[in-house]
C-alpha cells in the first residue's frame, strides 16, 4: 500500500480535501508546523487563535494544531466550543499581541470535507504570497513535538460587542417573530441567542449535533433552505435567517417562505446603511456582482469600485479605508467598520433592523427597492470542458472582442476577469475561466428572463467555440 504523504495545496483561504482523501490529523500537523515556524519568524511568542465549526473531527484537530504552534513558543489558544469564523476572526482583531487565525471549517461544503482557513491579525485573508510560503515549508512528516495552549470563550465578547451595532430598543419595540437555521454550522446557538437578547421571538432549526448535516449541505440556497423556508410559511415568522457552515454568509428568507437572492440582499443592506444608519463610503463589489447594486450605489451617492472575483481582492480595496460595504457574487457582505471579513451574522442582525425600525415587511421592502433601482434578471451557468479545452479557451480569451452576442452590439468590453460585456440597457454577460477547475463560468443578467437567456446561450456557445 502507498502511504506517501499527500502534498498539500492551498487555495484562496486555505486547504480543503475530503476527509477520506488527505484531510486528517497527520496533515493538519504538518500546516500548523509550517505556520508555526513562519509566524515564529516574523513574531516570536506572539498569539494564535484557533476556532472550529461542528464537522467530524474538528475540535480534535483544532487542538492537535494547537499544541504544534505552541511547540514554537507561540501562544495558541482554541475556542472552547465550535463558534462561527466572524466570531474568531473579530477577537483576533481586538488582540495586539495576535498574529493570526487557524480556523478549522470546510464552510458550505458537504459533510464529507474538512478545512482550514488562515486569517491574519486583523482578522482577514492572509496574502497569496503568504500561503505560498507556507506550502514551501510543509514538511512530508508530521512533528512531533507538542506543546501547550489554552482555551478560552471567543463567542461571548463576540456577541456582546456584535448586539451594540444595532438599535435594540427599536427591534425589542417591533417584536419579531424569526426563524433561525444555522443548517448543523458554526452558528448553532449563536445566532438564534443574539436576536432573543435583542427581544425577538425565536424558532431554531437544525441546531443538534450531527457531525454528518444529516445529509444537509451548510449552504444558505436553495434546495438546502426548503425547511427553513417552511418553517416561516408554517409559523407565520416575520422572517428566516439561514448561515452557512462557518457562519461568514447568510441567507434570508421573506415572510412568504421565499429566500432572497443574493442579489437583492446586498443592495438592500446598502440601502438600510446609507438612507437609515447615516453610514457613507465606496461600495466594492466583485464584477459578477448583480448591477443592481451599482444601481443602488449609484441613486444613494456611493462610489463604486469593481475587482475581479475573491475577497482577498475586496479586502485589499477596504484596507485602503473609505468603504462601506464590501459585496461577494455569492452573498458575503463584509462591513469594514466592524471587521475586515464577511459576517453572516451582522447581516442578520441588520436585516432585523431594517424590518423592524421600517414597519414594513421584508418582500415589501424588496418590491420598494425594484421600483427605485429596477428590476433584474440574473443567472450563471457553467460550462465544463476537459482540462484541455478549458486552457484553449483560456489562451484565446485576451484576443475576444466580438462585435456581437445574440444579435446585440456591446457599448463596454472588460477583459479584468475573463470577458465582460456591457448593453446599453444595463444587461451584462461574463465569460470567465474558473482559476481552479476545468469549467468556464459564464454568467448574464437582463431585465428580462427572455434577453437574459439569449446572453446566456450566445456566451455558452462562443465558449466552446473557442475552446
Amino acid at each position: 500500500m502507498d502511504r506517501r504523504p499527500n502534498i498539500i495545496r492551498f487555495g484562496a483561504d486555505g486547504w480543503q480535501a475530503r476527509l477520506d482523501d488527505g484531510f486528517d490529523e497527520a496533515g493538519v500537523r504538518r500546516v500548523a508546523d509550517a505556520l508555526g515556524l513562519l509566524w515564529t519568524e516574523a513574531h516570536p511568542g506572539a498569539t494564535v487563535l484557533v476556532g472550529f465549526d461542528a464537522r467530524h473531527n474538528s475540535v480534535e484537530y483544532a487542538r492537535a494544531a494547537a499544541g504544534v504552534l505552541a511547540s514554537f513558543g507561540l501562544h495558541a489558544i482554541v475556542s472552547d466550543r465550535p463558534c462561527p469564523t466572524p466570531c474568531v476572526s473579530w477577537c483576533c482583531s481586538k488582540r495586539n499581541d495576535a498574529i493570526g487565525v487557524v480556523m478549522f471549517t470546510a464552510s458550505e461544503r458537504s459533510c464529507e470535507y474538512g478545512g482550514l482557513i488562515v486569517r491574519g491579525a486583523d482578522g482577514g485573508p492572509v496574502s497569496r504570497e503568504f500561503l505560498d510560503a507556507v506550502e514551501q515549508h510543509i514538511s512530508l512528516e508530521p512533528p512531533v513535538d507538542s506543546g501547550s495552549f489554552q482555551t478560552a470563550n471567543f463567542i461571548g465578547p463576540y456577541l456582546d460587542d456584535l448586539i451594540t451595532l444595532v438599535d435594540g430598543p427599536s427591534i425589542a419595540a417591533a417584536g419579531l417573530n424569526v426563524v433561525v437555521d444555522p443548517m448543523y454550522g458554526a452558528g448553532a446557538s449563536v445566532l438564534a441567542f443574539a436576536l432573543e437578547r435583542l427581544g425577538c421571538n425565536v424558532t431554531e432549526i437544525h441546531a443538534d449535533a450531527c457531525e454528518d448535516f444529516c445529509g444537509l449541505h451548510p449552504e444558505p440556497c436553495d434546495p438546502w433552505a426548503d425547511e427553513c423556508e417552511e418553517t416561516v410559511s408554517s409559523t407565520g415568522a416575520n422572517i428566516g435567517f439561514l448561515l452557512d457552515g462557518d457562519g461568514d454568509r447568510a441567507g434570508v428568507v421573506d415572510e412568504n417562505g421565499n429566500i432572497l437572492l443574493p442579489h437583492e440582499l446586498s443592495p438592500l443592506v446598502l440601502g438600510h446603511l446609507i438612507e437609515n444608519r447615516g453610514e457613507s463610503g465606496r461600495v466594492v463589489v466583485t464584477l459578477t456582482c448583480s448591477a443592481r447594486i451599482a444601481r443602488q450605489a449609484e441613486r444613494l451617492g456611493c462610489g463604486l469600485t469593481s475587482v475581479p472575483v475573491g475577497f482577498s481582492r475586496i479586502y485589499r480595496e477596504m484596507r485602503e479605508g473609505d468603504v462601506v460595504l464590501g459585496a461577494e457574487e455569492y452573498g458575503g457582505l463584509a462591513f469594514p467598520s466592524h471587521l475586515c471579513e464577511r459576517d453572516g451574522l451582522l447581516v442578520c442582525l441588520l436585516v432585523v433592523e431594517l424590518v423592524a425600525k421600517s414597519g414594513r415587511s421584508l418582500r415589501q421592502l424588496v418590491s420598494d427597492m425594484g421600483d427605485k433601482i429596477g428590476h433584474m434578471r440574473y443567472t450563471r451557468r457553467d460550462v465544463r470542458l476537459d482540462p484541455a479545452a478549458t486552457q484553449a479557451f483560456r489562451n484565446v480569451l485576451p484576443g475576444l472582442n466580438p462585435g456581437s452576442v445574440a444579435g446585440r452590439r456591446p457599448v463596454e468590453v472588460s477583459h479584468a476577469d475573463g470577458l465582460r460585456l456591457q448593453f446599453d440597457d444595463g444587461s451584462w454577460v461574463l465569460m470567465r475561466p474558473s482559476r481552479s477547475d476545468p469549467v468556464v463560468r459564464v454568467y448574464s443578467e437582463a431585465p428580462t428572463e427572455g434577453e437574459r437567456d439569449r446572453l446566456l446561450d450566445a456566451s455558452c456557445g462562443m465558449v466552446r467555440a473557442g475552446a
